[in-house]
């Protein structure tokens, strides 16, 4: 692993990402730093600094080409199901079939892969990537609830125009690194299967309160599995994120604690598996 004098170098960056931001629905990105524990020099705890909103994708580019030393784990699918690409006949190089992807429309993509369900049985009409098993996360070909095939379609090509790297899949900027996040596995890791957010307003229960609530103080403890080490939030942010029942905000903090676990493993390809499909792309720490 590298030294941690290597790894305070680095910001931290955890973003909660939407395919059509506005004021209402930004995207939403935590920012922090490893801190250094005062009697040995390794890392002691996860300090955050701030979470800003991006409410147009200027703004989010803006986040983007920030200068580094940075690391940034994004909640949105970096790639396809390779059985989904080649029951289409597209390509199997990941750059080039982003780059095909890229210039469909929205309603081209739906009619596709709503074509390429319908001819599988049913249960099994969507294709899964090799990392939605470990992360128990969404297949990246969903267009709707949510709508990751979306996301994809609208955040990976800013990551690539901006140059960053794509760890695993492709080289760019060696100072910025991004990553495929999902906040849940963090969630889950402080609440199990509890439900702890919802856009809907019905959905602003007092059962997800506590749920946040809980995952709030299981960071701040450290308590959580990924490393455990300490979340430290500055004045005011824990009422935040316990009170936002979108947990936008929470989730940008729980994309954050992955981009620190992949810090303390950078050396180690980030943490990412050494037999990842370079066509799929894979969820940090799942």
């Amino acid at each position: 692993m590298p030294s941690f004098k290597d790894c305070t170098v680095w910001t931290l960056l955890g973003v909660d990402f939407t395919s059509a931001p506005s004021r209402r629905k930004p995207i939403t990105v935590a920012r922090g730093v490893l801190q250094p524990s005062l009697s040995d020099g390794s890392v002691s705890a996860i300090r955050v600094l701030a979470v800003e909103s991006c409410p147009d994708w200027a703004a989010f580019d803006r986040q983007l080409n920030q200068p580094g030393p940075w690391v940034g784990a994004f909640d949105l699918p970096f790639g396809l199901p390779r059985a989904l690409v080649q029951s289409l006949g597209w390509p199997e190089d990941w750059r080039a079939m982003i780059e095909l992807y890229t210039q469909l429309s929205r309603d081209e993509i739906r009619t596709r892969f709503r074509s390429f369900c319908a001819d599988r049985p049913v249960g099994h009409r969507f294709a899964h990537r090799a990392t939605d098993g470990p992360a128990r996360s969404s297949p990246s070909m969903k267009w709707v609830n949510p709508p990751v095939a979306f996301m994809l379609h609208a955040g990976v090509p800013r990551l690539l125009a901006a140059g960053v790297t794509l760890a695993g899949l492709q080289a760019g900027d060696p100072g910025r690194i991004a990553l495929e996040a999902y906040p849940a596995l963090v969630a889950r890791a402080c609440v199990g299967k509890q439900s702890y957010k919802s856009d809907a307003a019905r959905g602003a229960t007092g059962p997800r309160r506590d749920a946040r609530e809980a995952i709030v103080a299981s960071l701040e403890r450290g308590d959580y599995g990924f490393d455990s080490r300490p979340v430290v939030l500055p004045p005011g942010m824990r009422e935040q994120l316990v009170d936002e029942p979108g947990a936008d905000r929470l989730d940008a903090v729980l994309a954050l604690v992955l981009a620190a676990w992949a810090l303390t493993r950078r050396e180690m390809n980030w943490g990412l598996p050494a037999d990842m499909d370079p066509l799929e792309g894979w969820i940090v720490g799942a």
